[in-house]
């Protein structure tokens, strides 16, 4: 291939001469063009094809004659023969060399400076891929996360549905974590044997400043006993860069068997998994102990009715995820307080499961203040209520809400010790 690239380099016309001959259409008989396709002579009434004609080359008005190719190849033959092959002979071009280790230089410097890089925020040294990690001897679950653009709401801020998606994250992790993550979504193995799973019973959430685009935020998780069959879960939300809490969590959990979608009492099997992962220690947040009202048509201020599970809203156990009741509350709250104002208690108690076949009412009743302050504050404080068509309960709820662009509370925690 590389002896015809280059004889047709040098000599076109001698190609010229040979396509043109063996294009020709010979007499008395069909022939073959270059293609195969049959053509007929003039004889027999045919077409004839003629292929253009191409005067020999001057050089000085004097004509020059053609080289036969196989005169050229002989003579490209004798001039080799007389320079014998040596070792010199059939080394690469010095110059091809030169480009490849060029080009070998050029990628290690790439690798070196992508390994010698360094981040221009400290921040971001931080457990930088957010795989998490076991700390204070085991009992506490820590998780880094950065605050993506698609988590931000109409407030440039991280939505509530945002951290609450963080927190479900380091609960589930820190189960695997902590090697005890059996067939179930965070069941352990013996939960797994016996068709058993976790449900949220209770959560209350206090919100101090929600974080920003780009910020990364770090989540300390960790368990105790709640009673004699449940369970409480905390968590503890922090800016990485200063260490500012950002959001504190509580929450109790019972065991449902998978099956028979009914409470059950904790096996001893599975309390001897998760008890040495306790710590004895108070809720890091104080519980309200107000008792949440039923609303009904006649004490709801707004009502918004038609609201559907979609698949998505499903999670593994076949019911919806407790994150996707924050959204159904907001539905039914009046947009004179989601423009104004801005969340930061939700105090949630879950009284049944949701399928995917449910319709839900969401009902919302607006007070004049926060509890526990002046009307005169701008606090607003609204009563929830999700419940299915036919009147059975899902989800009681009480949400507080400040001015935005208000004041943080200003707590500073930390993640509890075990007691000596």
């Amino acid at each position: 291939m590389v002896a015809s690239a280059a004889t047709s380099a040098f000599f076109p016309v001698a190609q010229a001469s040979s396509g043109r001959t063996s294009a020709m259409l010979g007499g008395g008989s069909d022939n073959l063009d270059t293609r195969g396709i049959k053509s007929k002579t003039a004889s027999s009434g045919g077409l004839q094809v003629k292929a253009s004609a191409q005067a020999p080359p001057k050089i000085n008005g004097t004509t020059v004659g053609l080289t036969a190719p196989t005169e050229v190849l002989k003579n490209e033959d004798e001039i080799s023969s007389s320079h014998p092959r040596t070792f010199i002979n059939q080394l690469p071009d010095w110059s091809v060399l030169l480009a490849a280790i060029t080009t070998i230089f050029l990628a290690a410097e790439k690798q070196w400076t992508l390994l010698d890089w360094k981040p221009r925020r400290p921040d971001m040294l931080v457990d930088p891929f957010g795989l998490g990690r076991i700390v204070q001897d085991g009992l506490v679950f820590s998780q880094n996360f950065s605050i993506r653009s698609y988590e931000i709401g109409a407030d440039q801020t991280a939505s509530i549905d945002t951290l609450m998606n963080h927190l479900q994250e380091t609960a589930l992790n820190h189960v695997r974590g902590a090697g005890l993550l059996g067939d179930g979504f965070g069941s352990t193995p013996e939960m797994s044997r016996r068709n058993l799973i976790w449900v949220v019973t209770k959560m209350q959430v206090l919100v101090d400043r929600y974080p920003s685009w780009g910020d990364v935020v770090q989540v300390d998780t960790w368990v105790n006993r709640s009673g004699k069959n449940g369970m409480r879960r905390d968590w503890l939300l922090r800016d990485c860069k200063t260490g500012e809490t950002l959001t504190r969590a509580t929450s109790v959990w019972v065991m449902m068997n998978k099956r028979t979608r009914k409470l059950s009492k904790m096996p001893e099997e599975v309390r001897g998994e998760i008890e040495p992962y306790f710590i004895d220690c108070a809720p890091i947040l104080e519980e309200d102990g107000r008792k949440l009202p039923k609303l009904d048509d006649s004490t709801a201020d707004y009502v918004r009715t038609g609201l559907t599970p979609r698949w998505n809203d499903l999670d593994v156990n076949q019911h919806v995820n407790n994150v996707k009741y924050i959204g159904w509350i907001l539905e039914s709250s009046p947009n004179s307080v989601l423009e104004s104002k801005e969340l930061y208690s939700l105090t949630l108690e879950y009284r049944r499961e949701c399928g995917r076949d449910n319709v839900i009412q969401s009902l919302t009743a607006v007070c004049d203040g926060v509890h526990g302050e002046s009307a005169n504050a701008g606090g607003v404080e609204c009563e929830h209520l999700l419940r299915i068509e036919n009147g059975a309960e899902v989800v009681r709820g009480r949400s507080q809400w400040r001015p935005k662009q208000g004041q943080n509370f200003g707590i500073s925690d930390h993640v509890p010790a075990p007691n000596a």
